[in-house]
């Protein structure tokens, strides 16, 4: 962390409400997007970011400056998906969500970008057979790119719980994908 990071957290910590307006916005989208591969869902993912940085905004006294921010941040707003993925109702997908996937994989552009509806679609259908855990512990991994080693820091979990949870939701995705006709 470079000594600028380090002075706006510094200084959130004394209650700079300026200071912390930066690190929310530096960190939205972060937030978001984890949120959002979470729950398929927008307006939940909305909240669970309200949420997160009011819990930021509570704990960041307790801050460790030393440590990566990004892995204490990971830390809150995946524990706030899985409570509220167990709290709402699981979502099923629907034909329709086949029908994106089906769709998305059969295009020809690369560079195609998906809007939220259809994200939510492929995540739905991708997802739909895995644990909370196996899904925060994919989303982590795959879809967000995180390394096991910061994955074990943010979830809690071991080395092998990571690795058999990937394990497992890879092989219920690929399952899922055979199933759909994609080999």
């Amino acid at each position: 962390m470079t000594s600028l990071e380090t002075d706006i957290f510094v200084r959130c910590q004394n209650g700079d409400k300026t200071a912390f307006r930066s690190v929310v916005q530096t960190y939205q989208r972060l937030v978001f997007s984890l949120a959002f591969k979470m729950l398929a869902d927008e307006d939940e993912a909305k909240d669970v970011v309200q949420e997160t940085f009011i819990r930021v905004w509570q704990g960041i006294g307790g801050y460790d400056v030393r440590r990566p921010f990004t892995t204490w941040l990971y830390t809150i707003a995946s524990r706030l998906c899985l409570d509220r993925f167990k709290r709402i109702n699981r979502i099923v997908p629907m034909p329709d969500d086949e029908a994106v996937l089906r769709r998305f994989a059969s295009e020809t552009d690369t560079q195609r970008s998906l809007e939220n509806s259809e994200l939510v679609a492929i995540v739905r259908t991708m997802t739909d057979q895995l644990s909370a855990k196996q899904k925060l512990v994919f989303t982590l991994c795959q879809l967000e790119g995180l390394s096991s080693d910061e994955v074990e820091r943010i979830t809690g979990l071991n080395a092998s719980q990571v690795k058999s949870n990937l394990y497992v939701a890879r092989q219920t995705i690929r399952e899922k994908l055979k199933q759909l006709g994609y080999e």
